[in-house]
């Protein structure tokens, strides 16, 4: 049978008066404390709750290997030949997968339902060495090792296309196997109440542990579909975490400096004495600064190009008449006088017959 590596580290459980537990009691005792978790409304994740799943997985447990050293069970024998007393022992390995899926350790979950998953496994290879039902035997390639050497190439392979046939196939499986189960666990309700009264006979107890160990049947065939989706799920997640951790940081940028802007090179020896941690730099200093960068705001701007350059040419030709006059240049003085005759014996307009018919 599978069992936790932490197994071999248990010590053997007690009763009230210090003797070790027998194989019946540690067997009654875990199978009581599942139905107890099953069925509590407290929240799973408590701490009370926990103690009591840690308690029932170390007493299945150590059942599972008091089972292993007597041998009870054979490849060599037939289910007529199990005694009815050793048939709830075919239960261990169920029982402590469901219970183990039961711990809410985050941190280990992968973990947890690799080995539940192992524990479910091995409870339906040895009822199929018993034909104690008819039933297809899940995959038996998925384990912890799969999940750790080949998680990352089949989290990251893209999904094949869907086999239509035997999606269909699947449901209807999974229909007949949920109307069986609710057939055996309602068989199971009135053969348990002949069970509980202590008036059955060796017949009827063992119909309710072949009937026990048919429900678990359908129980771990569930249970192993959710967990291989689970498992699937969880390997996705590790190697997005490993993919993201093994990415480069990208660099910090570094903080900007501040500064203290000053009008001159004394207010900057002044301020710098004050507040020797911040650095300074005078207006014309921040100017030049961005000047260089080509951050001012007339920069990249191009110059006003002057739109009519004749006008430019008139005043310039006028301001030089002027100097000249100024000056007393005799050809300049001699031009101006018979300029001003010449305008006071021709009115305005002289000479212009444009446009007169």
């Amino acid at each position: 049978m599978a069992e936790s590596e932490d197994s071999n580290n248990m010590g053997q459980s007690s009763n009230a008066d210090g003797n070790p537990l027998s194989l019946t009691d540690l067997l009654d005792g875990g199978w009581k404390i599942f139905e107890e978790v099953d069925s509590t409304n407290k929240p799973l994740g408590s701490t009370a709750v926990q103690a009591r799943v840690e308690e029932g997985v170390r007493m299945l447990q150590e059942a599972s290997r008091m089972v292993a050293q007597l041998d009870l069970f054979s490849r060599n024998e037939e289910l007529e030949e199990i005694a009815t007393t050793d048939l709830k022992y075919l239960l261990l390995p169920a029982l402590l997968g469901a219970l183990n899926m039961k711990r809410t350790r985050q941190d280990a979950r992968l973990e947890i339902v690799v080995a539940s998953r192992a524990y479910f496994l091995d409870f339906l290879r040895r009822c199929k060495e018993y034909n104690v039902a008819r039933f297809e035997l899940p995959d038996t390639n998925t384990s912890n090792d799969e999940a750790s050497e080949d998680g990352e190439s089949k989290a990251m392979s893209a999904p094949s296309a869907p086999d239509l046939v035997a999606m269909a196939t699947q449901r209807q499986a999974k229909i007949e196997r949920y109307r069986r189960k609710k057939e055996l666990e309602a068989k199971l309700s009135d053969v348990r109440k002949a069970v509980d009264s202590g008036q059955a006979d060796d017949e009827v107890i063992r119909e309710f542990y072949l009937l026990s160990v048919r429900r678990w049947i359908a129980v771990c065939l569930e249970e192993m579909e959710s967990i291989d989706q689970e498992i699937e799920i969880l390997q996705k997640m590790d190697v997005l975490k490993h993919s993201a951790a093994k990415q480069p940081a990208q660099p910090a940028r570094p903080p900007m400096k501040p500064f203290v802007l000053t009008k001159d090179a004394v207010q900057a020896r002044v301020f710098g004495a004050g507040y020797p941690s911040l650095a300074t730099m005078t207006v014309d200093d921040w100017y030049d600064q961005h000047r260089k960068h080509g951050a001012l705001p007339d920069q990249g701007i191009p110059k006003r190009i002057p739109v009519d350059e004749d006008t430019d040419a008139k005043e310039r030709e006028e301001e030089e008449k002027e100097k000249k006059v100024e000056n007393d240049d005799e050809e300049a003085l001699v031009k101006a006088r018979t300029w001003d005759d010449w305008k006071d014996t021709h009115p305005r307009g002289y000479g212009n017959r444009h446009n007169m018919g």
